[in-house]
């Protein structure tokens, strides 16, 4: 059985992992998790769920004073700014078992450095990836390798939500491709295959006289190597919450909604075609199936397919190529105060 060590309690920490860690610890029948309390690490918590259950300490080094590194899974809910530091700290005091949020890293010089760390040190790492855990997503899956609907053709996926706040009081995630589009790249790639970008744009977030760049929007167009082309628009000034994806097969349609959020864990798909209309709606509690299942595999001491991290590995490259074209890194990177006094000047 193992313990729990969760670094960062942000949004992911606090408001997604714990929660359903506690949820999970008190499944009947599984034996995951050994007793004691889910230790956290952040130094200005804005809260500590979970009561008793979870119980804050000062550092990652405070926590490996009550905690056998063998027996436990870090979490690391940081956002995606020099995550290799981090993950070499954890590594110095012992701790193998990551389980990382998405992406993996925000800068590609990082994200390498990170890879190879991974891999001298051969650490067990689980990239958080709850829509390729996804009922939906191994739905879409199937209708692709079946062939029910013909060869797939193009992949269309909006990823709406009202972030307006968060971008302009946060500054973990450097561009709108570090925060949404993650999880909808992994599942274009699974479904269609490797790809390359070949176009990509970003838009400035601006309330009032506050400015962040690259922070309102992105889209970004892959063609895979295998003909199918996708679009993932992600609007994180939207007024209204949406994660739908399209897939367009040669004689039908496929529709799909992810669940808006943890209020209403519910997925639709709807299939339009030659003689064939439905639409259902199910369950589809996808980051407690995939902790469950990162946890199961951490137990048995089943590694990560190297295939699955590499697959990460690239997301992020393609994110970086993305952001390159839009020109987004070298925007989010420009300091802000500057950016509103040329905005004035014009």
């Amino acid at each position: 059985m193992l313990r729990t060590l969760v670094v960062g309690l942000g949004r992911a920490g606090a408001g997604l992992h714990i929660p359903v860690l506690l949820r999970l610890r008190r499944e009947p029948g599984r034996r995951l998790f050994a007793d004691g309390p889910i230790l956290a690490v952040d130094p200005r918590p804005a809260a500590v769920p979970g009561g008793p259950e979870v119980r804050l300490v000062a550092s990652p080094a405070a926590a490996r004073q009550q905690l056998d590194p063998a027996r436990t899974v870090v979490h690391l809910c940081t956002p995606p700014e020099e995550r290799t530091a981090l993950v070499r700290e954890l590594v110095e005091l012992g701790f193998r078992r990551l389980i990382i949020e998405k992406p993996l890293s925000a800068h590609h010089s990082d994200l390498a450095a990170l890879a190879r760390l991974v891999r001298t040190e051969r650490l067990a790492v689980s990239v958080v990836a709850p829509w390729l855990a996804s009922t939906l997503t191994e739905r879409l899956e199937g209708l692709v390798v079946q062939g029910e609907l013909g060869p797939l053709r193009r992949i269309s996926v909006r990823q709406h939500k009202p972030r307006i706040r968060r971008s302009l009081h946060t500054h973990g995630h450097p561009t709108a491709f570090d925060i949404e589009i993650p999880h909808s790249l992994g599942v274009a790639l699974r479904l269609a295959g490797d790809a390359e970008v070949v176009q990509a744009d970003c838009q400035d977030l601006r309330v009032g006289d506050q400015l962040r760049p690259a922070l309102a929007s992105a889209r970004l167009v892959l063609a895979h190597r295998g003909g199918v082309r996708t679009e993932i628009v992600s609007n994180l000034a939207s007024p209204i919450r949406e994660r739908r994806i399209t897939l367009r097969f040669q004689h039908g349609t496929a529709t799909g909604h992810y669940p808006g959020s943890a209020d209403d864990e519910y997925a639709h798909l709807r299939l339009s075609g030659r003689r064939l209309s439905s639409h259902e709606v199910f369950p589809d509690d996808s980051l407690s199936h995939y902790l469950r299942r990162a946890y199961d595999r951490f137990l048995d001491e089943r590694p990560l397919p190297p295939a699955e991290f590499e697959q990460h590995v690239r997301a992020v490259g393609l994110l970086a190529d993305a952001k390159r074209i839009s020109r987004a890194t070298a925007r989010s990177s420009q300091p802000v105060d500057r950016e509103l006094e040329l905005t004035h000047a014009r």
